[in-house]
């Protein structure tokens, strides 16, 4: 028979949900659109399919409906973005519930997750990083709730949220593998055959037929973007073993991080959690999984809910051990919190951000890139201007061409990630290069002259992403388009 949880701490985990909600949506007005947020937003405009070479369709239509209620501006997708960030909150306070957390474990719980430093960033802007994060959080919610009543509509409901999450990246397909080699080695064992789980699992699988189709017929780009998920990871981080020590610290200053391990921990050891065993070994999976891949480390950000639960209810049950009973718990969450809130999002001046604060660097400077292509462009002598195809070095910077000087360029042509797949120019002739990494060195060996023809200023750090973006007057390729393309080709 199944033991009722504690009361709902509806009032406190409320305003505290509020209280973040408000704090993102202070903030949602300034600056402008996040680099992805472009990106989606002219992926629908432009290139509307069923499938893209890093994602499904969904954040395309999100941004879409987003721009649709505040044209030209992001504030609707970063009010969306709030809304997620509070709905994950709620979750994680009724996980720590459903694991017979009361009114401390509940708010201990639903503030590791809103001060996390992952989840905090990710919800002031409209990425998979944010929607994913809230959509795995339901499901294990849903998924723990099952395992207490065995109620057969709850596997159900965490199929068709499934199906959702499918459709903004596949990453949860991970997510259930662990799951299920967890649940057949440590029980519950029918969890794998309930029709709940598979009528579900029917119905995310009709939902991503559309692209499968278009991953299929476009090569499987999918896995060359896992390919390149590893080389960045490399490159930025020093390699795979890199990625369960940024799981970790970006679960939370202090407060997250502690929480993120001892609920791994409690949920593989405590007998309480007995029955929900199979969870912590799908956790250690998944980890495990994602750094044999070398993919990135928020990856397993959807998971941060579930352990800050398991752990806040233990605390809360089981008086600390010696050793950390001196820190009191409140005192390190407000210390948290007061450093992780600068860190992730806009709430400090502009002159004191830095490249680090990607929420904030990301969401600067795109109009001026686009002006400063435009009016390179319109400079060219009319003769040439009429043969120039204007080519831009990241998927960023393409976007936000697109979105900002559609009707002042020719047609926008990209070299990384999705927009590759869209074609070279059609004809040879001059490209004005648009990007920060290429050099004249590089750019040289795809073309025979190379000029600077602009460079981006701006009203913000040198750190910025956009300070410094250069356009690049290309002439006299050396190969023709199709050999060029294929080199150019960037993920």
């Amino acid at each position: 028979m199944e033991s009722a949880p504690p009361a709902f701490a509806r009032r406190p985990v409320l305003l505290l949900a509020g209280a973040a909600g408000l704090l993102l949506l202070a903030v949602s007005w300034r600056f402008g659109y996040f680099g992805d947020e472009l990106y989606f937003l002219a992926s629908w405009r432009y290139h509307l399919s069923w499938g893209y070479a890093d994602n499904p369709w969904l954040l395309p239509l999100l941004a879409r409906a987003m721009d649709a209620i505040t044209p030209g501006s992001p504030l609707a997708g970063h009010v969306l973005a709030a809304l997620l960030h509070v709905g994950g909150i709620l979750c994680t306070a009724l996980l720590a519930r459903e694991f017979g957390g009361g009114k401390r474990a509940q708010l201990l719980a639903g503030t590791a997750y809103a001060i996390s430093l992952q989840l905090l960033a990710s919800g002031h802007i409209l990425a998979s990083s944010t929607v994913d994060p809230f959509l795995w959080t339901l499901i294990c919610l849903l998924l723990v709730r099952w395992v207490r009543v065995r109620n057969e509509w709850l596997l159900f409901g965490a199929g068709l949220v499934t199906a959702v999450a499918m459709q903004g990246k596949w990453l949860i397909v991970f997510f259930w593998i662990t799951v299920a080699i967890g649940a057949l080695i440590l029980g519950p064992r029918d969890l794998v055959r309930r029709t709940g789980l598979l009528s579900g699992a029917l119905i995310t699988l009709a939902a991503t037929v559309p692209t499968i189709i278009w991953q299929v017929r476009n090569g499987w780009p999918y896995f060359a973007m896992a390919q390149a998920a590893q080389s960045a990871n490399d490159a930025l981080f020093g390699g795979r073993l890199s990625i369960p020590v940024m799981a970790i610290v970006f679960a939370g200053v202090l407060l997250g991080a502690f929480l993120a391990c001892h609920g791994t921990w409690q949920l593989l050891r405590d007998r309480r959690y007995a029955d929900y065993r199979f969870l912590g070994l799908a956790v250690v999976l998944l980890v495990v999984l994602f750094t044999v891949m070398s993919s990135r480390y928020y990856y397993v950000a959807g998971v941060y809910g579930l352990v800050f639960a398991a752990s806040a209810a233990r605390v809360e049950r089981v008086r600390p051990a010696a050793w950390w009973r001196w820190v009191p718990t409140w005192p390190v969450a407000a210390l948290s919190a007061l450093i992780t809130i600068p860190l992730t999002i806009p709430v400090l001046p502009l002159a004191w951000s830095t490249g680090l604060q990607f929420s904030v660097s990301g969401t600067i400077g795109w109009p001026e890139v686009a002006a400063t292509t435009a009016t390179a462009y319109r400079q060219l002598p009319s003769e040439q201007r009429a043969r120039t195809s204007v080519l831009a070095e990241t998927y960023w910077q393409t976007a936000a061409l697109e979105i900002y000087a559609h009707d002042r360029l020719p047609r926008i042509h990209g070299v990384e990630r999705g927009y590759w797949y869209y074609g070279s120019p059609a004809r040879p002739g001059p490209v004005l290069y648009v990007g920060k990494e290429a050099t004249r060195q590089y750019l040289s060996r795809f073309f025979t002259g190379v000029r600077e023809v602009g460079v981006t200023r701006l009203a913000a750090p040198a750190s910025n992403i956009n300070q410094g973006v250069r356009v690049w007057l290309c002439t006299g390729q050396r190969a023709p388009w199709p050999q060029l393309w294929n080199q150019l080709h960037r993920y």
